[in-house]
């Protein structure tokens, strides 16, 4: 690990690693999470991560809301029995006190609202839980908006959305458009008054993906005074069977570019873990939207990885005060604006 990266705030917008950790008995969540997950978020330089709470199709639609509680549950447990190394964090405040202390912040999100439907009066249940960030859908249809795999639909977000939007700006919650399709972005940035953020998306006008946001989205979202954090799923970064670090260093350079050095930041999304272990054998290849899941740049398959991403950035010529931004600085500046006032 270079000397920029160890002293970098390094922060990662969306790992799934919560739905390992729930699908254990719940005696040994905090074990396993100190065991399996504290050694590689420490590797990977890590000093804020955003847990997302995403729901597998056997909890829908009925389990939702109770797998929803597990996740969250779980993630009050890991931080309680780790607290000499971890804790979960309600702003930018509690964030900047944790990483003084050298413990690693982390911060529930919201992948897709299955668990919410219509009933958008239950976001303030979910910040009271410590919710910060949250998206309106996955690939597919929900009762907010539909995901960017609808596209054909032309949908822009339905009447119980637009209300969404507003109370999660009035409690103080951020709106992810990462999955959001291309019809409910766009409604999405004519209603936001607050900084939006795309926890885990890349650049279309390298990878022409329906995940990934076109050039003027970028500079939309950048208006609000927001952040798009660049996915590392192989997918979305490269049609190469080979995928490199140098194609997620494409994305960054041409995001900042676009953006500006205000408004890039990194959302790996690590799911080599996450399939490894929750995928049969029987149900291999796993293709998500015609890709193939298992491809993975070699050496970021999980957290340990992170410190390449700074060292192709250094590679690229970044300067060290645009790679502190990317790695972690402009991420925790808008998971800042959480706070209420």
């Amino acid at each position: 690990m270079n000397e920029l990266h160890r002293t970098a705030i390094v922060a990662d917008a969306h790992n799934d690693l919560l739905m390992l950790v729930a699908r254990r008995p719940k005696e040994v969540w905090g074990s396993y999470f100190r065991d399996r997950w504290i050694p590689q978020l420490r590797d990977g330089g890590i000093d804020v991560q955003v847990l997302p709470v995403f729901i597998d199709d056997e909890f829908r639609p009925e389990g939702s809301l109770r797998e929803t509680l597990r996740m969250i549950e779980a993630a009050h447990q890991i931080a309680e029995a780790n607290a000499d190394q971890v804790a979960l964090c309600r702003s930018g405040a509690e964030i900047e006190a944790a990483t003084a202390a050298g413990k690693i912040a982390l911060v529930l999100a919201l992948e897709g609202c299955p668990q919410i439907d219509t009933d958008v009066e239950l976001f303030h249940t979910l910040h009271r839980l410590g919710v910060r960030v949250i998206s309106f859908t996955h690939f597919g249809r929900s009762a907010l908006a539909d995901g960017s795999g609808e596209d054909a639909a032309g949908s822009r977000l339905t009447k119980a959305g637009v209300e969404a939007v507003g109370l999660l700006e009035e409690l103080g919650v951020l709106i992810d458009v990462s999955h959001v399709g291309r019809g409910g972005v766009e409604h999405i940035l004519e209603l936001a008054t607050k900084p939006l953020i795309a926890t885990h998306s890349s650049a279309y006008a390298l990878r022409p993906h329906h995940r990934n946001l076109t050039d003027d989205q970028v500079r939309a979202i950048a208006a609000t005074g927001g952040v798009v954090c660049v996915n590392f799923f192989a997918g979305f970064l490269t049609e190469d069977e080979k995928p490199t670090i140098q194609h997620l260093a494409d994305h960054v350079e041409h995001l900042v570019a676009v953006a500006g050095e205000d408004h890039v930041g990194l959302g790996s999304d690590f799911v080599a873990e996450v399939f490894g272990e929750k995928v049969p054998a029987c149900d291999l290849p796993v293709i998500i939207e015609g890709l193939d899941a298992q491809v993975y740049v070699p050496g970021l398959e999980g957290p340990a990885g992170m410190p390449l991403v700074t060292d192709a950035l250094v590679e690229r010529g970044l300067s060290e005060a645009v790679v502190r931004k990317v790695l972690g600085a402009n991420l925790v500046r808008v998971l800042g604006t959480t706070d209420r006032s």
